[in-house]
């Protein structure tokens, strides 16, 4: 059985805000955890300036970490994000690159506003966690 996503009646839609409230894993399923990935090329450099650039490359990036264990964005459960300098504006992107690979079942989601990230040029950051059935 794969996991499954529920947005439970007496809580707002969450889907066009790019996450659900919640997602169960099946007991015996092997969790794959992603660290955060950044808007970086193969080098480690930051792709792009802008703000958007970077939420489409870590996303791409999320997708090449997850074919690297036989997965796809189906598999994710929950993303952590992080967003330097966070302010209603940077919501766009994030919700369109989720809602890009997801549709109406994106996987729950933090967002997390900080300061800084490992890097001046970093911008936005995100980790994932998976879940295969196994067996």
């Amino acid at each position: 059985m794969a996991h499954a996503i529920v947005n439970p009646e007496g809580l707002h839609d969450p889907v066009p805000f790019g996450y659900s409230h919640t997602a169960t894993v099946p007991a015996g399923s092997e969790l794959v955890l992603v660290s955060g990935q950044y808007g970086s090329g193969p080098d480690a450099a930051v792709v792009s300036a802008d703000f958007a650039g970077q939420v489409k490359q870590a996303f791409a990036n999320i997708g090449v970490a997850l074919a690297a264990h036989g997965l796809d964005f189906g598999h994710v459960v929950q993303l952590r994000t992080y967003v330097v300098n966070h302010d209603v504006s940077k919501l766009g992107p994030i919700a369109g690159a989720v809602q890009e690979r997801w549709g109406a079942k994106p996987p729950t989601q933090t967002l997390i506003g900080v300061a800084s990230l490992a890097a001046p040029d970093v911008l936005f950051e995100v980790e994932a966690l998976a879940a295969r059935s196994v067996g």
